[in-house]
């Protein structure tokens, strides 16, 4: 099956997690992308570990956290330091549809290699930046990254118990997002691209991403002009939405719509709350959550985790276990969506997470294992028109790898 991006090819400039979160997903959609890498250290992540992956014979162990988002992507090993380094960039961009990188404000203005000098060459070019905080404004020239980002954007001040100290999450979430705005913004791009025939400049920063995925609770602020709370594991502006201890482990309960509650205090044996004007609507959950909250945790106490959630269920009351890593990757549902995936490189099975992404019933994930550094300088060159000769000399150089 043909895949939709089939056909566009994207210079992938970005290391750590932002940018090639967006270049693995625009790999998934059928893009070819041309990671371009240190000759010596390649994207930091390679090395950030354990975990690390390696065959007994593997000269190069490559840590976990770089498999997770490099599937699909060739590796370019050049120094772009190096006025040949620079030159072969330039010709791989009067090629190529889109760019990305994270480099910071002006990084790589210096090589030449920045998107106003690369559109003279493709006006069809497509470019994307990746910062910590956009292409102006007071704090342009800082780096940021992730954990920064969620303290200084809002999300730890919500996240955490109410008399603990705010949390971040247990994921890199903003660079994540940042990644998924990043990619949105390139195909809007790419879309107008088709009518125009001018390639456009997408500036994406991780402060804005967090701005904006506040959602709810920034306009809990913007409404109010109070600060919201945290809540711990319940919801601002939903109650029961939150997790509950039962006799043998823990379990969340998502009660989305009065009719829901109404099927929860029957099953609890008091269906009486339904018809209580503290408790009938969720505005009055919502004021009377200190009171209704701690009777439900007192039932919930008094059978097991699996138990109750087969008898959720059964009423159609949303609940869920609070599963493990590894139990996830063994949920029927998770195993039967194949989101767990397994990609060869060599005689090495490397572990993946798909892509979410189906077309007509088929997921978009590419089959190609995140790349060794520089396992496709030969060929790559080899396709700009460069000789063996040519290739060894850089080499020896050490220009490329």
């Amino acid at each position: 099956m043909s895949r939709p991006l089939e056909g566009i090819t994207v210079l992938d400039m970005s290391r750590v997690l932002a940018g090639p979160w967006a270049g693995q997903l625009l790999a998934d959609l059928g893009a070819r992308v041309i990671k371009i890498e240190h000759p010596e250290r390649g994207d930091d992540t390679r090395g950030w570990g354990p975990p690390w992956l390696a065959a007994d014979d593997d000269i190069e162990r490559v840590a976990a956290y770089y498999l997770c988002a490099n599937r699909g992507k060739q590796s370019l090993a050049v120094d772009i330091a190096s006025e040949r380094g620079q030159a072969l960039v330039r010709q791989l961009a009067e090629g190529a549809d889109i760019l990305l990188e994270n480099f910071k404000v002006g990084g790589l203005a210096k090589y030449g290699l920045d998107y106003a000098g690369l559109k003279t060459l493709n006006p069809r070019l497509i470019g994307c930046s990746i910062t910590g905080f956009g292409q102006d404004g007071p704090y342009a020239h800082r780096a940021g990254y992730d954990f920064m980002i969620q303290a200084m954007g809002g999300l730890m001040s919500i996240g955490g118990e109410p008399d603990g100290m705010p949390m971040k999450t247990g994921v890199a979430i903003t660079d994540v997002m940042t990644g998924l705005y990043a990619t949105i913004g390139v195909l809007a791009a790419l879309h107008e691209r088709a009518r125009t025939g001018e390639g456009r400049y997408v500036d994406v920063a991780l402060l804005d991403v967090q701005v904006a995925a506040l959602a709810n609770q920034a306009l809990n602020a913007l409404v109010s002009g109070v600060s919201p709370e945290r809540h711990g594991n319940a919801h601002p502006n939903i109650v029961p939405y939150q997790a509950f201890a039962c006799a043998d482990g823990h379990l969340v309960l998502t009660v989305g719509n009065d009719g829901q509650f109404a099927r929860l205090a029957e099953l609890l044996g008091h269906a009486e709350w339904a018809d209580d004007p503290a408790y009938a609507t969720n505005a009055a959950r919502v004021g009377n959550r200190d009171d209704l909250v701690p009777r439900i945790q007192a039932l919930l106490l008094g059978r097991s985790r699996d138990e109750w959630l087969a008898e959720l269920e059964a009423r159609g009351i949303p609940a869920g276990p609070i599963n493990t890593i590894p139990e996830v990757f063994d949920d029927p549902q998770v195993r039967y969506r194949g989101m767990r995936r397994s990609l060869k490189r060599g005689d090495l099975e490397v572990p993946q997470v798909a892509c979410p992404l189906r077309f007509d019933g088929e997921p978009a994930v590419s089959e190609v294992a995140p790349p060794r550094l520089g396992q496709d300088s030969d060929t790559i060159l080899a396709e700009m028109g460069l000789t063996e000769e040519d290739i060894e000399r850089l080499r020896r150089e050490g220009i490329v790898r």
